[in-house]
């Protein structure tokens, strides 16, 4: 399937042909479709949170990790294991506190007596979606033990790699870093989640509807799931197809070097932040039944993906400039080019 893309005398990106289809959008009324039923199902428990739940939905479709930040009591383990009921996959949950180990995340090896050798006993982390609650408890030693398998979908243990499920998701909790018995997440760590998103809390009416369908019994007990994980692979498989003019990857990377070359940022976004933006953009454009990437796709998920990244000097710490300021001043001045 191939697709091109024009310009209107106004700027704006439009399809002007596709091979083999009749329509432009057809070809993703199926991936919409499902990944709608998905995000209804979840918003069934999480009410008031359509953003959240849509880029929770982005990440999965893009192959990624999310990191979901926010207070205590406000939703982020429920919105991660309301997403796993939703999809019929396999689900574990690590609380990550400061005794924590890596092997009590990646596994162990365990000897046996009469066999008299060591048998490779999986951690948590082999299943569909791990649920890593309040992620940022945990030493950094210990969180260095998700590295390998967020981004390369296999764990080693005493010299021995073991592949993990597949589609493989991390969902992370954390609390802000100014509270009590934290631990910042380092960089390499930050850098493995496509995106992070804040909960914020709900307004009046959704928490006023929360105590009705929350008061008696969990809704969590009675979803039933609106896909399956061969619908997550066939979705995930259709999201890879999604066309991306050169103009539209020329817009990426020059988003991603805008933040390494701002006075006001120490660290810049890395080259894989490009690549997980780039995936992002093709799933929400997915979702939205296009088969081409957009620059509005990029523009709209440049914060969530990128501002987690950053970090920013002294001086625009003095100034309370925080990353995600910086990122939306750069999508709003940025021109497009080509």
């Amino acid at each position: 399937m191939a697709l091109e893309q024009g310009r209107t005398q106004g700027g704006d990106f439009v399809a002007v042909g596709v091979q083999g289809q009749a329509g432009v959008g057809r070809g993703f009324a199926e991936v919409a479709g499902r990944a709608g039923r998905i995000r209804a199902t979840v918003e069934s428990v999480i009410e008031g949170k359509s953003e959240a739940v849509r880029l929770a939905l982005i990440v999965l479709l893009s192959e990624g990790h999310l990191l979901i930040e926010d207070v205590p009591g406000v939703g982020k383990t429920m919105l991660a294991k309301t997403l796993a009921r939703a999809i019929d996959g396999t689900v574990r949950r690590v609380q990550f506190t400061p005794d924590l180990l890596p092997a009590d995340i990646t596994g162990v090896g365990v000897y046996q007596q009469d066999r008299r050798e060591f048998e490779f006993v999986p951690g948590p982390v082999f299943t569909n979606l791990l649920i890593g609650d309040e992620i940022n408890r945990a030493s950094p030693k210990t969180q260095s033990a998700l590295l390998e398998c967020m981004e390369e979908r296999q764990v080693t243990v005493d010299g021995t790699t073991h592949p993990l499920e597949r589609p493989f998701m991390v969902i992370a909790t954390q609390n802000p870093v100014e509270m009590e018995g934290t631990y910042p997440l380092p960089e390499a760590q930050r850098d493995r989640f496509t995106a992070r998103v804040s909960m914020g809390y709900p307004s009046p009416a959704a928490e006023l509807d929360m105590l009705d369908s929350h008061g008696r019994t969990s809704p969590l007990e009675s979803i039933t799931p609106a896909a399956t994980v061969a619908d997550v692979h066939r979705l995930i498989e259709a999201v890879r197809t999604v066309h991306t003019s050169p103009a539209v990857k020329q817009y990426a990377v020059d988003l991603v070097n805008a933040t390494r070359t701002h006075p006001e940022l120490r660290l810049g976004a890395s080259p894989r932040a490009t690549l997980q933006l780039m995936r992002a953009a093709r799933a929400r454009a997915a979702l939205e039944e296009r088969e081409y990437v957009l620059p509005d796709d990029l523009q709209a998920l440049a914060v969530p993906v990128l501002a987690h990244r950053l970090l920013t000097t002294a001086e625009a710490q003095v100034e309370r400039r925080r990353p995600e300021q910086i990122v939306s001043e750069l999508v709003a001045r940025l021109p497009v080019r080509g």
